[in-house]
């Protein structure tokens, strides 16, 4: 099997978004690297120094009600924690949709990060949050890079950058996330939507 498909270099004769907090991570196609292959991550921070993100579509079978009960209601369904990526998996770091007409300049526990989409804080009381929220996600750790292992994989195809939608932190369960997200592409990324989860059942 070669290295890299037609599709991973097709990401890099794309027009490119900057990587920014609120953007989108979406593997290429041809990724199979277990810990990323069908993921779509979301960008917290990035700066010259290094890249961090959660991945959105990788559910545990762990429920928030039994380790952050007092979050439990603010939770989008599925109610599980996600496992955001590989480091530092004990921490815990909150994503959410806002309602709409929600203040976030000078917010003290949301820091925005595009369209209604915002970095939570845990240590805030979860009660004060409620009339402001309209769902949110609890990640287990999260995904970094540094600058030079990110500026490769990006050069190398690895990921396409695009910006993110509230709906992306909140898809219910069922939805292929990362399909939806590859058919909202310029064409012809929307054909590789059906790109296969194991090419070898093809």
């Amino acid at each position: 099997m070669p290295e890299y498909f037609y599709a991973d270099r097709l990401f890099n004769a794309l027009e490119r978004e900057d990587p920014a907090p609120g953007m989108l991570l979406v593997a290429a196609p041809g990724m199979f690297s277990p810990e990323f292959a069908r993921t779509v991550v979301l960008v917290l921070e990035h700066n010259s120094e290094q890249t961090v993100g959660v991945v959105l579509n990788r559910r545990s079978e762990l429920a928030v009600a039994n380790i952050m009960p007092e979050w439990a209601e603010l939770m989008a369904a599925p109610q599980a924690v996600y496992v955001g990526g590989p480091v530092e998996p004990q921490a815990g770091i909150g994503v959410g949709v806002t309602k709409n007409g929600v203040e976030l300049e000078g917010h003290p526990y949301f820091t925005r990060l595009a369209n209604k989409l915002v970095h939570v804080d845990l240590g805030a009381d979860p009660e004060a949050l409620a009339d402001e929220l309209e769902g949110m996600r609890v990640y287990a750790g999260y995904s970094g890079w540094e600058q030079g292992q990110f500026d490769d994989e990006i050069q190398r195809g690895d990921w396409y950058i695009a910006p993110a939608l509230p709906s992306d932190v909140i898809a219910p369960a069922g939805v292929d996330l990362w399909a939806d997200v590859l058919r909202r592409q310029p064409m012809p990324l929307p054909l590789f939507a059906t790109f296969p989860a194991n090419i070898e059942d093809n």
